[in-house]
């Protein structure tokens, strides 16, 4: 786990029920990077490392799993059911409702903010925890959502993992203050069909940037299908390939949203 963590720096943060460990790394405004299963496994850490590169300071939560173990087959399978067990901290199975532990990320967001300074907070969740950063929107400081591979609720493609109040608190606020989402996704995951992200456009708009990567962007890892976009399958091989643009834009989104 050393090694994976080279470079951050790592604290506990508690509030209400849930006490977690967050490492951190950089300068600059705060951008929140939420882990997707297994775990934070180190692609997600070198997403992060590319953040702090771009002038930010990058918040890295441990919410399940083991932080730092790499990714494997039967390790995803256990975290997996980990996740499914522990229902008061994640809603995996209704729509029009957040997760419990947003709560615990809102709060992490308003002091990471409180420190970092910048005209905002950038977040991004991935997979069961990718709209977990538009639900953050009812959280001032959050200026920069970012939705890698939604994958919740599990049982309704075309609904978002958030409550009728806090999407109309998130479109209030784009309308308001001129802000927007990207959402990102391979266009033949399962696990992000394309009910949700007509959601996201009839709601959002023209507010809401829709990436859609084709399965001959991502690199060569076969665990599973082509899902992660800005991690396992990201293909760092190729440049100037969709999956690194799209990464790309994804940082510079934080830069412009965040003033870093």
């Amino acid at each position: 786990m050393s090694d994976a963590f080279e470079g951050f720096s790592r604290f506990e943060f508690d509030y209400g029920r849930w006490s977690r460990s967050v490492w951190r790394m950089g300068a600059g405004p705060a951008v929140i990077v939420v882990h997707e299963i297994p775990g934070l496994h180190p692609g997600v850490l070198d997403f992060a490392r590319e953040v702090a590169a771009a002038g930010m300071t990058v918040f890295c939560p441990s919410l399940f799993g083991e932080p730092g173990r790499p990714v494997s087959r039967g390790y995803g399978a256990a975290s997996s059911l980990q996740i499914a067990c522990v229902r008061r901290e994640f809603n995996l199975w209704r729509g029009g409702r957040s997760s419990p532990i947003v709560d615990w990320l809102r709060a992490l967001a308003r002091q990471v903010h409180a420190e970092c300074g910048g005209r905002g907070v950038g977040a991004v969740g991935m997979c069961v925890t990718g709209g977990f950063a538009l639900a953050m929107m009812t959280e001032p400081c959050v200026v920069a959502p970012v939705l890698s591979q939604p994958s919740l609720p599990v049982t309704a493609k075309g609904d978002l993992d958030l409550s009728a109040e806090e999407l109309a608190c998130a479109k209030r606020r784009f309308e308001a203050e001129d802000l927007s989402l990207i959402a990102l996704r391979y266009k033949t995951d399962w696990h992000v069909q394309d009910g949700r992200f007509k959601r996201l456009k009839a709601e959002f708009g023209e507010r809401a940037e829709l990436i859609e990567l084709e399965d001959a962007d991502a690199n060569g890892y076969r665990v599973i299908p082509p899902h992660s976009v800005l991690t396992l399958h990201l293909d760092r091989d190729r440049p100037d390939g969709a999956g690194m643009v799209a990464a790309r834009r994804v940082v510079e989104f934080f830069r412009e949203r965040t003033g870093a």
